[in-house]
């Protein structure tokens, strides 16, 4: 009697994991057989969500299926990435991720959720530098000017950015505090936003990503005075770095696609494929570099080791600007 049970339960094991083999493979083979919903943690019209937009529409073309674009903004992109980090690890949720969920691991004491432990990083599209802009009637047409007069008139100025603990944050803290200079920081719910109060006259600059900032340089509404990152950016060839005029700072963003923590690894690889195939169409590299971005694609193994780094560098630079965790 003893042996029949053991017999009969040795056997349903082995049934059970050979059903959990077949069926495991089919649902990756079959993926995706739904539409898939892609998490933007910031606002309609933001680099990140035109990025997103743009490489959805190919996307979809590549997995037969819709992918629907939702925007979850707030707590410099905490809200968004809380919710991603606790969907269902399917296949059928993404994040648009980046240098701003790591830097929120210490620039937030309680961010609801740890980027290295909650995702699978699937890989990195590309970068995106920071601009200084300002009005064409403040006179300012160079960060030394404008530097200058943050000097002369020490807290006078007021300068948007994107958010507290946002790369324009960051950037802006360092800029000043290597520059010896002082200036009234006004968080925004977006680089939207905080290039709008700047045109707007409620401050008098910000530190935008030049995807945004772009259209309103070439419109003549903004005036650039420099962009944040190592190199120039092609689409502003005149603009030179902060390197460049003085300032030893450079601070740039960047971003990928994410899925949640235990998604199966052949479901993780599709998706990997089908984002490497949109990058390499030249229609979604075409539209992406006519809004200010740049392409720097890796491998999610690549693009996890650069969020890991991100965490130390915030450490240094918030201790270098004199930044407290919020």
């Amino acid at each position: 009697m003893n042996g029949q049970s053991l017999t009969r339960r040795a056997a349903l094991a082995c049934g059970l994991v050979a059903a959990a083999a077949i069926h495991f493979p089919a649902a990756a083979d079959d993926f995706p057989s739904k539409p898939i919903r892609w998490i933007v943690p910031y606002a309609p019209g933001t680099a990140p969500d035109q990025t997103v937009r743009i490489l959805g529409d190919v996307m979809t073309d590549i997995l037969k299926q819709p992918i629907v674009i939702e925007n979850r903004p707030g707590a410099a992109g905490n809200v968004g990435a809380q919710i991603a980090a606790r969907a269902a690890p399917d296949g059928y949720t993404w994040i648009y991720s980046g240098s701003p969920m790591a830097t929120n691991m210490r620039m937030y004491r309680e961010p609801g959720f740890d980027v290295m432990k909650d995702f699978i990083h699937v890989g990195r599209i590309g970068i995106s530098d920071l601009v200084i802009v300002t009005r064409p009637d403040t006179a300012i047409r160079t960060l030394s000017e404008l530097i200058a007069k943050a000097k002369a008139q020490p807290g006078k100025l007021s300068y948007a950015t994107g958010g507290v603990g946002s790369p324009a944050h960051l950037a802006g803290a360092m800029l000043l505090s290597a520059a010896g200079a002082q200036a009234l920081h006004v968080p925004f719910k977006g680089a939207n936003e905080s290039t709008r109060a700047v045109m707007g006259g409620q401050v008098d600059f910000a530190l935008a990503l030049s995807t945004v900032a772009l259209p309103f340089i070439k419109s003549g509404q903004l005036v650039p005075l420099a962009v944040s990152g190592d190199h120039r950016v092609a689409a502003l060839p005149k603009v030179p770095t902060m390197r460049e005029e003085g300032i030893p700072v450079s601070v740039s963003s960047f971003g990928g696609l994410s899925v949640p923590r235990g998604t199966p690894a052949p479901i993780v690889k599709r998706i990997g494929d089908a984002l490497t195939q949109a990058m390499a169409r030249p229609n979604a590299q075409a539209r992406i570099e006519a809004i200010g971005g740049q392409f720097n694609p890796e491998t999610g193994t690549e693009y996890a080791q650069d969020l890991r780094q991100e965490i130390p560098l915030t450490e240094s630079m918030m201790r270098a600007a004199n930044l407290q965790a919020q």
